[in-house]
Formats: structure tokens, C-alpha cells, sequence
């Protein structure tokens, strides 16, 4: 089964202002650089989604952007709900299948390893597990896909924390919910998550 029009893509991202985006890595590099780092990643995320044939919508983290790069002919344009970042996804998720969406898979816009293949295996994944993660190397994770809706897996967590991971590949073991796992891949915090990564974001 491939990826089709009844698959959705959502892509969680800031908006991208100086001081609010890659704040860990701009207290080494600054913040003008560490938003261009930024920029380069939604740059190389929304490359990727492009590629995808499933419907694709663009999350903000304020406000919708109708001047930017994100072709609103192909992105859905939303605007985040919620506290945190559980229940951001979790709005984002229930809205999704509302909408009669079969697969949803999200991802953020910090994993510049990210490649059109690990979407691929994801919606694939989800032909026979009931829930599809993709582990970062900092504990958390930068894919989720579900087939159906658990808003379980987006409670009773420290977010942005190293054990998120864990915490919801166990959730889903006590729920028996069935969990697929994709390769660990490199989230961009850090100026040594930059020199691990496979891609050239940022030269000073």
C-alpha cells in the first residue's frame, strides 16, 4: 500500500523570528546565525514534504505565514493549540482524523537527516503497527505516525526532555499498542549535533 491522499503529512514548525528558534545552539553561535541554521533546516524540511504524495499541512508556532516559502496550494496552514508540545500534537492528531485522514505522520523541522525514505517507511510501517516512531539521538523523537488515535502517547511526559523516547515506546507497551521503530537520527540543538550531522548548515 502506498502513500496516498488519504495519508497525511503534518509539519510542526516556529516561526522563524531571531531569539525564539535554536536558542540552545544561538547561545554559542549568536542569534542571527542560529536562525539562519534554522531557516536552512525548513528549507531541507519542507524539500522533503514536497516529495510526499499525501496531503501535507504546515503547524505554526504563532501565526499563519502567508508570504512565505510554504506554497499554501500544497500545505494546509495551521496555527499550533495548546500548552505544551503534547497537547499541541495531540490537537493536531485528532484534527487529522476528524478529517478522515487513514495514516498521520508528524515531524518537526530540526532533523536535517531527514530523507523522503524515512516518510516512505513510516506510512508503511503503519500498514501493520498500530504507531510508527522515529528516535532522535537526544532521547526524544523526531517522526510519529498512527494509524488510529491514542492521545495516551501524549500525556505524563517531560517534553523536550531525554526521555521522552522511553516514556512513550512504554505507554504504548502497557496500552498494547503496537509500535514500530524507524532509525535513530540527529535532531540540530547543539553546534556538536551540527558537526555529527551529515549536512552543512551553518559556516563561520
Amino acid at each position: 500500500m502506498s502513500v496516498t491522499q488519504d495519508d497525511l503529512l503534518l509539519i510542526f514548525i516556529k516561526n522563524p523570528e531571531p531569539g525564539t528558534v535554536k536558542t540552545r545552539l544561538a547561545r554559542t553561535i549568536g542569534d542571527g546565525p542560529a536562525l539562519k541554521v534554522y531557516q536552512k533546516l525548513l528549507t531541507m524540511t519542507r524539500e522533503v514534504a514536497e516529495k510526499m504524495p499525501c496531503r501535507r499541512q504546515i503547524w505554526y508556532s504563532k501565526y499563519i505565514d502567508e508570504n512565505d516559502r510554504w506554497d499554501s496550494k500544497q500545505f494546509e496552514k495551521k496555527v499550533q493549540q495548546g500548552v505544551n508540545l503534547g497537547e499541541r500534537m495531540q490537537y493536531a492528531f485528532r484534527k487529522g482524523f476528524k478529517s478522515g485522514a487513514d495514516r498521520i505522520v508528524i515531524i518537526g523541522s530540526d532533523c536535517a537527516d531527514l530523507q523522503k525514505h524515512h516518510l516512505d517507511n513510516a506510512f508503511r510501517k503503519l500498514q501493520e503497527y498500530d504507531v510508527v516512531i522515529g528516535p532522535s539521538q537526544d532521547g526524544g523523537y523526531y517522526l510519529l505516525g498512527m494509524r488510529d488515535y491514542y492521545p495516551i502517547l501524549f500525556k505524563d511526559k517531560e517534553w523536550s526532555t531525554g526521555s521522552v523516547y522511553q516514556d512513550t515506546v512504554e505507554q504504548a507497551k502497557k496500552k498494547k499498542i503496537s509500535l514500530a521503530a524507524l532509525a535513530e537520527l540527529n535532531d540540530i540543538d547543539t553546534e556538536s549535533d551540527m558537526r555529527e550531522s551529515d549536512v552543512s548548515l551553518y559556516q563561520k
